[in-house]
């Protein structure tokens, strides 16, 4: 279990004052919009509920190009060129067009806090509600003309009240880490763990990530996740879940920006949300340090990032309605004779390529980000 690390006793100080960027949330958004704001001279403050790299709440793989691009790649495990679907009756080998990497997520978040070292400052600090650009915190009051809420899907500092679950539009996951080991990025697609989502096996290392995700919040995901483990031969053991949003959220709210699952930036049918998030923080983190330059003010920063993060709708839109697809046949048993007629390296190239252009590598290289809207 995560340990809170909210500094206690004599070591509790207050915590108050005014910075020139206040960044809420310091995992994969909140670390990289800090890391593009390093060539500043701002004030910037990233503030956690945790230390960096202490709580990890996903199974930490993404897109082989995207961390190599973002100087990550000391903290890779395992890389894979194919992925496995287990669907009833079959198994369905598909050889990707790019490969996909597990990464140790302690090591990757100190990479990222590494490159924003001597620009921005950390503290530990619970985020419990916002007044204006006045973030309070359960160690004092900060403020700042920029805030940035990258605290995950609660979206603490958005206007109003936010559904929870299992009202709102969110999947939950739920994963053990046993320590064990695979050759195969491996995904179930079967009712038998989950009416309407997937399951999965990662493995990095020495550890496999096996868990189920369900993309209605109704459903319990820890009985199939138990019988998942019992299927391929591996302990229960140190677990780890969240819940995951699977629609994009307004990306500017009332002055505040907004990214990562704040802003639902994860991708629905695949719930793959780190990709995006470094994606939607370059894009923020370059924003950001242009109003700081005097290039452009607030008001243009917020214009700007909002229109670049609601251009991608259409995209998340057509992978809302597989998700949903996914949801509905997979009762009837549908979805096996429809996966097989994709079963062909022809569409799997075409696929993933299409996929993957939805967050490009090529934007995590320097350079990329002066014309957001021209990046689809």
């Amino acid at each position: 279990m995560p340990i809170r690390a909210t500094k206690r006793g004599d070591a509790r100080t207050p915590l108050r004052g005014e910075w020139d960027v206040l960044v809420c949330g310091a995992s994969f958004a909140g670390l990289t919009v800090a890391r593009e704001l390093q060539s500043t001279s701002a004030r910037v403050l990233m503030i956690d509920r945790y230390e960096v790299g202490e709580r990890q709440t996903s199974a930490c793989a993404a897109p082989t190009q995207w961390l190599a691009h973002l100087g990550l790649m000391d903290a890779v495990q395992q890389t894979f060129s194919e992925l496995v679907i287990h669907i009833p009756g079959r198994t369905l080998r598909w050889t990707l067009p790019w490969t996909f990497s597990t990464f140790d997520y302690r090591r990757i978040c100190a990479l990222l806090r590494e490159q924003s070292e001597g620009s921005a400052q950390f503290e530990t600090a619970k985020v419990e509600a916002r007044t204006g650009f006045t973030v309070h915190t359960d160690r004092g009051d900060l403020s700042a003309p920029l805030v940035v809420d990258a605290l995950g899907w609660r979206r603490i500092l958005g206007a109003g009240a936010n559904v929870q679950p299992p009202n709102a539009r969110l999947s939950r996951g739920l994963e053990v880490h046993p320590h064990a080991s695979g050759p195969d990025l491996e995904l179930w697609i079967d009712p038998k763990y989950v009416r309407r989502g997937y399951s999965w096996s990662f493995p990095a290392d020495g550890e496999l990530r096996v868990g189920v995700g369900s993309f209605d919040p109704h459903d319990h995901v820890k009985e199939p996740t138990l019988q998942l483990a019992a299927d391929v031969s591996v302990p229960a053991e140190r677990w780890q879940g969240n819940w995951i949003p699977h629609q994009l959220r307004p990306a500017v709210e009332d002055g505040i920006f907004f990214v990562g699952d704040s802003a639902g930036h994860c991708l629905p049918t695949t719930a793959e949300g780190i990709r995006p998030a470094f994606y939607f923080a370059l894009a923020l983190g370059r924003e950001l340090g242009d109003v700081l330059a005097g290039r452009q003010t607030r008001e243009q920063a917020l214009a700007r990032y909002g229109s670049f993060s609601a251009d991608h709708e259409w995209q998340y839109r057509w992978l809302l309605r597989v998700q949903h697809i996914v949801g509905r046949v997979t009762p009837t048993r549908l979805l096996t004779p429809g996966l097989r007629l994709l079963d062909s390296p022809r569409f799997v190239d075409w696929s993933f390529r299409h996929y993957l252009d939805i967050c490009p590598p090529e934007f995590a290289l320097r350079g990329a980000g002066r014309a957001l809207a021209s990046v689809q």
